[in-house]
């Protein structure tokens, strides 16, 4: 096996790497860990996933609305760099290219978001045709190359009109809007898309005590004695109407902390974060909880994925689970021959991909595990500093480049499951 996989390895290096990665091929490339696709329940789907906003480009074209981040991007010294996601690495138009990517690498499947204000410019009423053809031709591509879509409504990009409208989010009045988008990219789409993701990360956008509700009808009892009359009451219908009411949870892991008594805490809180009445801690005793990626608040921690899928299982009745998101970034300023010898981020994959296998060997239902993310894209308030893909991206020519860790995960997958 291994010799046929060096074949085809240097036929792809010929065909996909610059010089310098085809003249020496990273040995830890081969090193699976004892990790195969076939060790892995029926079924099980490897996919990697992006958000529209971070890789798709065409910001202020093809029909597309403001988002509240084009807003805030606008705001000078907000970005580092002050980068911009107008265009990014363009994958409006480069799609084919990107999932011809996904294909060569063995990935089943790839978690995308679609741009709430580019199918709806103002958020309602007006549909944006030129938007609803371009998720039919990433969407129809996808599948011709036999890529499952895995579609995600909601990444973050609220339509600036609803901000300016109602403050989005904070206004009852965005239930609706949210459902009418919803409702039309299931009867758009949904001939095609069968697995759908509704918000991303809805911690980052609600915070605290996400989870709860959707497995128990409520929120958790600690969250209730701590914020008090300042947390909204769930009536009765909508406790019926959330409890239950997923097919599976999503998580998105990265890192681990430790976690510390504060010893004191705000009792006029300004911030949700004084509402935990814990603290964060990245060292115990001196010793850091594991070594460092490129942010600041990224530690590698292997063990720390096979906690939360434990902890998810036994706190929430063993719900259907997909690892949604898993990374973790290079500098933005890397060079391409660096860059694409990342070698920190295969280990890091080869290991939390393995505790996370353990979680699953003892009952968690994980049913599937994206990558985050395929390419180096625009990260947010970090802008082009930061390195999430096992693809690299020349921003200049926009030019895409596998990295080591992508024909890792080509090896993985390919991978019979070892006796």
């Amino acid at each position: 096996m291994k010799s046929l996989l060096l074949v085809v390895l240097a036929v792809a290096a010929h065909v996909l790497l610059p010089p310098a990665q085809c003249q020496r091929l990273n040995p830890e490339i081969q090193d699976t860990g004892g990790l195969s696709r076939g060790g892995f329940p029926a079924g099980f789907v490897f996919g990697t996933a992006a958000s529209a906003y971070q890789v798709e480009g065409m910001a202020k074209q093809g029909g597309r609305g403001p988002s509240i981040w084009d807003a805030f991007i606008a705001v000078p010294g907000t970005i580092a760099g002050n980068g911009t996601a107008d265009v990014t690495v363009d994958e409006y138009h480069r799609y084919k290219e990107d999932v011809n990517i996904m294909k060569n690498m063995g990935f089943d499947a790839y978690r995308f978001s679609i741009s709430w204000s580019r199918i709806f410019p103002e958020g309602t009423g007006k549909v944006n045709q030129e938007g609803v053809d371009y998720y039919n031709r990433l969407i129809n591509y996808m599948l011709q190359q036999g890529i499952t879509p895995y579609a995600n409504l909601y990444h973050y990009d609220l339509p600036l009109t609803l901000h300016h409208q109602y403050l989005g989010w904070l206004s009852q009045k965005i239930v609706g809007a949210f459902a009418d988008y919803a409702d039309f990219c299931f009867k758009v789409f949904g001939d095609r898309v069968k697995n759908w993701f509704t918000f991303n990360e809805p911690r980052v956008v609600a915070a605290l005590g996400f989870l709860q509700p959707i497995i128990h009808g409520r929120y958790p009892d600690s969250m209730v004695k701590i914020v008090g009359h300042r947390l909204p009451a769930f009536s009765a219908d909508e406790s019926r109407m959330v409890k239950g009411s997923i097919d599976y949870v999503g998580i998105n892991q990265y890192t681990s902390y430790y976690m510390k008594d504060p010893g004191k805490w705000n009792m006029t809180p300004v911030s949700y974060q004084d509402d935990w009445h814990v603290g964060f801690a990245y060292e115990r005793n001196g010793v850091p909880i594991g070594s460092r990626a490129n942010s600041d608040w990224l530690y590698i921690v292997p063990w720390g994925i096979n906690k939360a899928v434990t902890y998810v299982k036994e706190r929430y009745g063993n719900p259907t689970m997909i690892l949604s998101e898993n990374g973790m970034d290079q500098p933005g300023n890397v060079s391409l021959a660096d860059g694409l010898r990342d070698t920190v981020r295969v280990r890091y994959y080869r290991d939390y991909i393995s505790e996370l296998k353990k979680a699953i060997d003892n009952g968690a239902r994980v049913v599937g595990y994206f990558a985050w993310s395929l390419l180096d894209n625009f990260e947010w308030r970090l802008g082009y500093t930061a390195r999430f893909g096992i693809v690299y991206v020349d921003y200049k020519t926009l030019k895409r480049y596998p990295k080591d860790s992508a024909f890792w995960f080509k090896n993985m997958l390919s991978e019979k499951k070892k006796s």
